[in-house]
């Protein structure tokens, strides 16, 4: 009995000076740097780098890196296109001033130093100051003495035939009247008592006004224009005729 012990303890020291020797191999996958190196694949195409070329290759591959993450650049802004400038009027005009406010549109015109842009114009006028309600000549002075019976046979007794050197030389005056709403009141109660061709003239003094004419401006002068004219009622802009 006790030499099967001695040989069995014998034994069991034999295996584990054989296994502690790496006799017997391990069951246990090998982890040291040499076994790791038979177990790459193609092994023998790997090289050892020093640190400077580690280095160098790290800084060539760092612009690479750098432009994959650089935006693309921004669309370039679409230019905008210049407002262009106001076409220029080709002629404009104003209604006609009375003397006093054609003074007073001429010197606010100035600050706008229009030159040769600008020109008056003189304009008859007629200052009205009565209305005449009439008829218009026909044949002469037997045309103007028949009427005047026909008048007197409707009784209408206030009548005249006008004469002298002028266009209602041989016309009947039936009434002066101070308005024009008074006069065309007469006209229609003559018109119902049978009288025909009954008419309505304003008179008065000739006078001059004056009017101006502007060319070639643009849009930005012709609201100064306008500006220059406010309060005027003359100074109403038209299209040149």
């Amino acid at each position: 009995m006790l030499r099967f012990v001695f040989w069995a303890l014998l034994c069991a020291n034999a295996l584990l000076f054989a296994y502690g020797r790496g006799l017997l191999g391990s069951f246990e996958a090998e982890t040291h740097e040499p076994a790791r190196l038979r177990n790459q694949l193609a092994a023998d195409k790997l090289v050892l780098l020093s640190g400077a070329q580690a280095q160098a290759i790290a800084e060539a591959a760092a612009p690479a890196e750098e432009e994959s993450e650089t935006p693309a650049p921004a669309p370039a802004a679409v230019p905008v296109a210049a407002v262009p400038p106001s076409p220029a009027v080709a002629c404009v005009e104003t209604d006609a001033f009375a003397a006093g406010d054609a003074r007073r549109f001429e010197t606010r015109l100035a600050r706008l130093d229009l030159g040769a842009r600008q020109t008056r114009l003189t304009v008859p006028f007629q200052e009205v100051t009565s209305h005449l309600v009439y008829l218009p000549p026909a044949n002469g002075k037997e045309g103007a003495d028949r009427r005047t019976a026909e008048l007197r046979e409707r009784g209408v007794t206030n009548s005249f035939v006008m004469q002298g050197d002028s266009p209602l030389k041989w016309a009947i005056s039936l009434g002066v009247f101070k308005t024009e709403t008074a006069a065309r009141s007469e006209a229609a109660r003559l018109t119902k008592l049978g009288v025909a061709g009954v008419r309505v003239l304003p008179r008065g003094p000739q006078s001059q006004r004056f009017a101006y004419r502007f060319r070639d401006i643009d849009a930005a002068i012709r609201n100064q224009i306008v500006e220059a004219g406010r309060g005027m009622p003359a100074a109403v802009l038209h299209i040149c005729r």
